[in-house]
């Protein structure tokens, strides 16, 4: 069922070039590329975050050897030789663009160099050791997030009369200024969208923050 819903929203192509990537697209444009085994030319997937159809979606487009070959609403799925090539979004960027094989095998697509994801992966190539320190601060930035922003929450849910009388009240632990909490909010959105860069995401860490 869900394939089928995501096969009607792919639209064929007009041929046109695939553009190439520029610096100051940094921030708002993913792209990925796909050769699949055999000779079946080279993919690429293109999605320019904050640019909306007349119906306010997010599209990405497919390019086969550098030509327009369909374009499908987020989330998409497009049939390829030998699988499918899933591209989903999150608020912070991709959270997933993966060729899945037959099999069931998945392959993360490889960004282009000079992308924000690209770069981000050259980092983990040639400083591995470093990579996985920012991975682990971002990470530790989100949980932290997440903990002050349940304990406000329980106790807001817990103030109404009716409420605490019945279960009583949850005094947060940590009281917090008004600057303090929106520095975590910042801090935790720089820290989805370093995690999306990976296309790393998980519904309570990144949801979240979002």
């Amino acid at each position: 069922m869900r394939s089928r819903h995501a096969a009607r929203r792919i639209k064929h192509g007009d041929g046109h070039a695939l553009p190439r990537f520029r610096w100051w697209q940094q921030g708002g444009r993913a792209l990925f590329y796909l050769r699949p085994a055999g000779d079946e030319g080279e993919y690429a997937v293109d999605v320019r975050h904050g640019r909306t159809d007349s119906s306010g979606h997010t599209n990405a487009d497919l390019y086969l050897d550098g030509r327009h070959h369909a374009r499908s609403r987020l989330p998409a799925a497009f049939p390829v030789p030998g699988g499918t090539i899933e591209v989903k979004k999150s608020v912070f960027g991709l959270k997933r663009c993966h060729f899945v094989t037959v099999d069931g095998v998945e392959h993360q697509l490889q960004p282009d160099r000079f992308s924000a994801e690209g770069r981000r992966e050259h980092l983990d190539r040639t400083h591995p050791a470093l990579s996985r320190g920012i991975g682990f601060f971002s990470t530790i930035l989100l949980l932290v997030s997440v903990a002050v922003l349940i304990t406000q929450l329980l106790e807001k849910l817990t103030r109404p009369a009716p409420i605490a009388e019945h279960i009583g009240t949850f005094t947060s632990p940590v009281a917090l200024p008004v600057w303090l909490n929106i520095a975590i909010g910042i801090a935790a959105a720089l820290a989805s969208t370093e995690r999306a860069l990976r296309l790393r995401y998980n519904w309570l860490l990144d949801g979240g923050a979002g």
